[in-house]
């Protein structure tokens, strides 16, 4: 039924078991010295993303590429009093109820106290009952049609938060529907125009990617990242790299709001 598809497939039950935190990044062979530590979160208590392993490796490359150190977890036990020791914390495909209070209230330190976040992709579909955690993201994932190519539009003047992209960056992914337009209350960085894909549903101003300075912090999210092969495409990268470096305060670029396309 063509409901189903556009409902969207970020709602299933993950059914692996959690993952052990894998060795630190400063200790991987050939890893760069680190300029400054990034934690990669993976937990879901929703669907699952085939996408994060990957994306796991990917930052965890561009971190030796690029002098940062990467950790990567499944234990929201680590979001706790030793984000202290992270510049950023990835949110990578992260969906459903990821943390208890505390951890919610040790998250919201983080932030206020100047940390750096990044949402990738499903990290909009999570803890719909977590109001700060909304505006922490911007926009809470609303549906998606089918996984197609579309084409994104940078926003002129914003390769420093959203990397070196082209004028018309066409690309496949799933393209996100969320439950408000954002803009106004985050920069935004990059729209998909749905004239180049079927199912689209915000109109002719669909924010994709963006960024703010939240609550003593920096945000910074990109809807993009549903494929595997997204971790492996140049473009892709660069542009989770501007996000990551942003979040972690290495770039001298500012995320005031926006309010026109």
């Amino acid at each position: 039924m063509v409901a189903l598809a556009l409902v969207g497939a970020g709602c299933g039950p993950d059914r692996r078991p959690p993952e052990p935190a894998p060795p630190s990044a400063a200790t991987a062979p050939g890893a760069a010295p680190a300029g400054f530590r990034v934690l990669v979160f993976t937990r879901t208590a929703g669907f699952r993303h085939a996408s994060i392993e990957d994306g796991v490796v990917a930052i965890r490359r561009l971190g030796q590429r690029h002098g940062f150190a990467v950790d990567d977890t499944a234990d929201a036990a680590r979001i706790g009093p030793g984000l202290a020791g992270y510049r950023a914390v990835v949110f990578l495909s992260t969906t459903g109820d990821l943390l208890d209070p505390g951890q919610q209230a040790a998250l919201e330190g983080y932030v206020r106290g100047g940390g750096g976040w990044v949402g990738v992709h499903g990290a909009a579909d999570a803890e719909y009952d977590w109001p700060w955690y909304g505006a922490l993201v911007g926009a809470w994932f609303r549906r998606h049609p089918p996984v197609q190519r579309a084409t994104v539009r940078p926003t002129p003047g914003a390769a420093a938060l959203a990397g070196r992209l082209p004028g018309r960056w066409q690309r496949s992914d799933e393209w996100y529907d969320f439950r408000v337009n954002p803009r106004g209350r985050v920069r935004v960085l990059a729209t998909v125009d749905e004239s180049t894909y079927s199912g689209g549903g915000m109109g002719a101003d669909h924010p994709i990617v963006w960024c703010q300075e939240y609550d003593g912090g920096r945000s910074w999210y990109s809807a993009m990242g549903h494929t595997g092969e997204s971790f492996q495409d140049p473009r892709f990268l660069a542009h989770l790299l501007a996000g990551i470096r942003y979040a972690a305060g290495q770039t001298a670029a500012h995320c005031n709001p926006d309010s026109s396309p």
